[in-house]
């Protein structure tokens, strides 16, 4: 049985990759998840290593991920000053899809824009943990996850 946790801004997550490896993530302010490059065959004790590894990409991802434990809490940091305000992404409209607006994270604001203007944006969605695990995956193995192959099309000139 997995352990009940609680949604804790600043709190590290440690997500087990395959059981080969550790990849660590933080929680953000308003449902963000920044996720770090970096990853450890063994758990990672002095987690301020963090601090100074890059982003892979930071995503809202679904509660229960946390919740029900299936990534583990396993400190806590400060969030980065570049990490206070999340970058703003993109929506597609599913009817309309020449249809693009922004959508930003911090303020749940959205307005109209144009294709190109999202280009390099994370599409606005919800992550499940397999999905991410995949992404994590994908990364570290140098291929392209296969969530985001319909964006890497979208936007193939």
């Amino acid at each position: 049985m997995n352990k009940r946790q609680k949604i804790t801004v600043g709190s590290i997550l440690e997500i087990n990759i395959d059981d080969k490896y550790y990849a660590y993530a933080q929680i953000l302010d308003k449902g963000g998840y920044a996720f770090f490059d970096y990853k450890s065959e063994k758990h990672l004790i002095d987690l301020s290593i963090l601090q100074e590894k890059p982003i892979l990409f930071i995503v809202g991802v679904y509660e229960d991920v946390v919740k029900k434990g299936h990534w583990l809490k396993v400190g806590k940091l400060d969030i980065r000053q570049e990490l206070e305000i999340q970058p703003m992404q993109f929506i597609q409209d599913a009817q309309h899809p020449d249809r693009f607006e922004f959508y930003n994270p911090n303020t749940g604001d959205i307005t109209p824009t144009t294709k190109d203007k999202v280009k390099g944006l994370e599409r606005a969605a919800v992550w499940d943990a397999n999905h991410v695990e995949d992404r994590i995956r994908s990364h570290y193995e140098g291929t392209t996850s296969i969530w985001l192959k319909e964006d890497l099309e979208l936007f193939k000139e």
